[in-house]
């Protein structure tokens, strides 16, 4: 008995695999070999891609940089006498010119100080007046042999004093009346207003680190960018020979051009620890499209090459061979070409060596290509709507248009 049962297990497994077997095979019908060989047999359809031909110009050699706005001046107006701020005349975000009434500080103690300033110098000046009087009646005197040399010495020296006495005391008058006109705070340069630091009512003092506001000009504005050190000989060499350079400031995702300037200067040297020197640029920002400490990218125009080999930045492709590109052949097909790139201006690219000019290269549609397949040109146009065609297509389109396979055994259709 129990031998039977160990052959009855292996016998029940073999009748449920080919049990299984020859369901899966009336579920699933084979393929037909004839139609697959024909299949097999139907030729490759044209890849459609979009073509440009090699152009013969001029391309722009540019240098990028990154950079930061910085005014050209900075002021913090500090008050040069101690007082009481009494008013502010200024309102945050004014755009102010210089020598305009910012603030104004109690004169009080100053129109003091000048009024007697003025008071001992008028004193001082009718005692030198006296003098001078007495020395020229001693003059007259020592003439008449009436009276000794040593008194009309002595007269002379006592005019002499009150001479120097008078100027300590206009030197006073004047000290009190540029204290008095520091009372009143005007703008040192023109430009932008930052925010208030004191409010009026306060003690103000000349010592005070932070002042009254911080003026800062926006027009013109520079841009301190760096380029590498390499690249320093070029730039000597256009501003030796008095050629302007044109900047472009742009802003961080380097989309939109925020300003147009020219190259002012360079630093003196070069900074050892990234090999790189500092370039400022002056923009006129007329439009206060440039703000103090902005960051921007900053591209410059250094160089025109004439009549060079261009070609659509588009076009490059980069692999284990290096930089190519797919040109397209009379016989519709493509050919994979290696090239030699040189500079880059935009959206195109000149090409040193590996095309001719009037040749045509892919620019778009190079994702199913090879060397040597076959294509078929359309318009960028045409391109651009099938593909946006193909994005708004519904996925169960495709299936709603394709033939549905009729189930094994199931009757014609009618």
């Amino acid at each position: 008995m129990p031998r039977r049962r160990r052959w009855l297990w292996p016998l029940a497994a073999v009748l449920l695999l080919a049990g299984g077997y020859l369901g899966y095979s009336k579920l699933v019908p084979t393929r037909d070999p004839a139609a697959a060989q024909r299949g097999s047999d139907l030729p490759d359809r044209p890849v459609p891609v979009v073509a440009a031909a090699a152009k013969t110009g001029d391309i722009d050699v540019y240098l990028d940089g990154l950079g930061t706005v910085t005014p050209l001046r900075t002021a913090t107006v500090r008050s040069r006498v101690e007082g009481q701020l009494m008013r502010v005349l200024f309102k945050e975000g004014q755009i102010v010119k210089e020598g305009d009434l910012l603030a104004e500080i109690d004169p009080r103690p100053f129109q003091v100080q000048l009024t007697q300033a003025e008071g001992q110098l008028a004193r001082d000046q009718a005692l030198l007046t006296n003098a001078k009087l007495d020395h020229e009646r001693y003059r007259t005197l020592y003439d008449q042999d009436s009276i000794a040399k040593q008194q009309v010495d002595t007269q002379a020296s006592l005019v002499r004093q009150y001479e120097g006495a008078v100027k300590v005391d206009r030197g006073q008058v004047d000290n009190a009346k540029l204290q008095l006109t520091y009372s009143r705070v005007t703008a040192p340069i023109s430009g932008r207003l930052g925010l208030r630091q004191v409010d009026p009512g306060n003690i103000v003092r000349a010592s005070d680190p932070s002042g009254l506001v911080v003026i800062t000009q926006l027009k013109p504005i520079t841009v301190i960018f760096t380029i590498p050190q390499d690249n320093l000989p070029s730039v000597m060499k256009r501003l030796q020979a008095g050629e302007p350079v044109t900047v472009d400031a742009f802003d961080r995702e380097k989309r939109v051009k925020l300003a147009t300037g020219v190259l002012l200067t360079t630093d003196n040297q070069i900074d050892p620890a990234t090999g790189t020197v500092k370039l400022k640029a002056q923009f006129p920002n007329d439009d206060s499209g440039l703000f103090p400490n902005q960051f921007v990218n900053v591209r410059m125009l250094l160089d025109t090459r004439r009549d060079v080999i261009t070609i659509p930045a588009a076009a490059i492709q980069r692999g284990g061979q290096g930089t190519f590109v797919y040109t397209v052949k009379p016989d519709h097909t493509v050919g994979l070409r290696p090239v030699k790139l040189g500079s880059i201006d935009a959206d195109n690219i000149e090409v040193d060596s590996g095309i001719a000019p009037g040749e045509l290269v892919v620019v778009d549609g190079v994702d199913r290509l090879r060397d040597g397949a076959k294509v078929e040109l359309v318009s960028a146009n045409a391109a651009e709507r099938a593909a946006a065609a193909a994005a708004t297509t519904p996925a169960g389109d495709a299936r709603a248009h394709s033939p549905r396979r009729r189930p094994e055994g199931a009757p014609p259709p009618r």
